[in-house]
């Protein structure tokens, strides 16, 4: 079966398994959005919280070793969700390359020869996921230099 079938004469199965594929790749791309849009939630809360207490430290009574310890743990923790989240990324795009190097030889072999080209990897810049994980580990260092400078400095 090699070379070019028609899409009404391939093997119902290879046509299953071409759809799947497809919603793999489309859902693939949806998680990344969705780890992105936890970090951003998680990112925010946590911030507020290390906003929160240095503000109100003093007035709770919590010393300032406390309030110092209190911010920087705090960061830690958005640091781990962003690492988490990258690790996602990461993983999701691993797999979509995996999914259409699957597509580009089932189509090889079942339709069109050519039919689409395989992923490369140097194309890596044209990729949204790049910039988020970019994004995210540009922002968990600003919070970091930002916390320390300000929140952390300031607590005495």
């Amino acid at each position: 079966m090699q070379g070019e079938v028609p899409y009404e004469e391939a093997p119902a199965i290879v046509v299953e398994r071409y759809k799947y594929i497809l919603n793999q790749i489309h859902a693939v791309n949806e998680n990344v959005y969705r780890f992105f849009a936890i970090f951003q939630a998680l990112a925010t809360a946590m911030v507020t919280a290390a906003l929160g207490l240095f503000v109100g430290y003093s007035k709770w009574g919590i010393s300032a070793d406390t309030a110092r310890t209190g911010v920087r743990g705090v960061l830690a923790l958005t640091t781990a969700v962003a690492a988490f989240t990258v690790l996602m990324v990461v993983v999701g795009v691993l797999s979509w390359l995996d999914y259409r190097r699957e597509e580009c030889e089932l189509t090889e072999k079942y339709f069109v020869a050519g039919f689409r080209t395989r992923p490369r990897l140097r194309n890596f810049y044209r990729w949204y996921e790049t910039y988020i994980v970019v994004f995210i580990v540009v922002i968990t260092g600003v919070l970091w230099i930002l916390g320390e400078s300000i929140l952390v400095a300031r607590i005495r």
